[in-house]
């Protein structure tokens, strides 16, 4: 643990040290001019948004169906972070809006399905803090359906008119833009992966901290 956790902070610490670099010499939008280049971190943060849910979504079905407690403890890992990077994403997505709409916010279908699935993760560690005796199986059932809704999340803006982008936006980027979007997206992956691993060890040493004290009760 000690040495992965080491690569993983020596190539994050990489990755995002040179990342500034790359989108400083990406061209200009036509236009939105610079503010546009939030979009290397804002659609970075929201990918990695999107993997955090259906990580946790995946690790409580493995948990609620399978009887491993060491599933749980990456879905609550994963459930956290995914609050962390929706709050990154609700923030840099209105600082972005301001400028390209004119206004902060639109109660679109992107913008409004996006804070509830994060309100949804929000739940979830509500419940696992507050919940009592079996919230760990409830708290499950609901990161599975924040899980669920990622993929509404991703396509509400081609079901829907909006004014937030479809998602034909990436696949047609212009290379000299998509090289560095796609070392954001890899950037923000490892630090995902680095965060992932370091709180799921955290939980782990923590429920074994609470079997001993349970130990010591009996």
């Amino acid at each position: 643990m000690t040495r992965l956790f080491t690569v993983l902070l020596i190539v994050c610490i990489g990755m995002f040290g040179y990342a500034p670099f790359l989108i400083v010499n990406a061209p200009y939008e036509s236009t939105m001019g610079l503010v546009q280049k939030i979009f290397y971190f804002h659609v970075a943060a929201a990918l990695t948004l999107f993997l955090s849910a259906f990580v946790a979504g995946i690790s409580s079905a493995v948990f609620l169906f399978g009887r491993r407690p060491s599933a749980d403890r990456v879905a609550v890992a994963a459930a956290e972070i995914t609050v962390v990077l929706g709050l990154i994403v609700l923030v840099s997505g209105p600082l972005w809006a301001r400028k390209a709409w004119g206004v902060w916010w639109q109660w679109d279908a992107r913008l409004t399905s996006t804070l509830v699935m994060w309100l949804v993760f929000q739940s979830y560690i509500l419940l696992r803090r507050y919940g009592g005796p079996g919230s760990e199986r409830l708290s499950a059932a609901v990161a599975i359906f924040g899980a669920a809704l990622v993929p509404f999340v991703y396509w509400s803006v081609n079901m829907w008119r909006t004014v937030h982008p479809t998602t034909n936006v990436v696949p047609t980027l212009d290379p000299s833009m998509r090289g560095p979007f796609l070392f954001c997206v890899l950037a923000f992956f490892c630090l995902y992966a680095l965060l992932l691993t370091t709180r799921t060890a955290l939980e782990t040493r923590r429920a074994e901290l609470e079997a001993l004290y349970l130990a010591l009760e009996d």
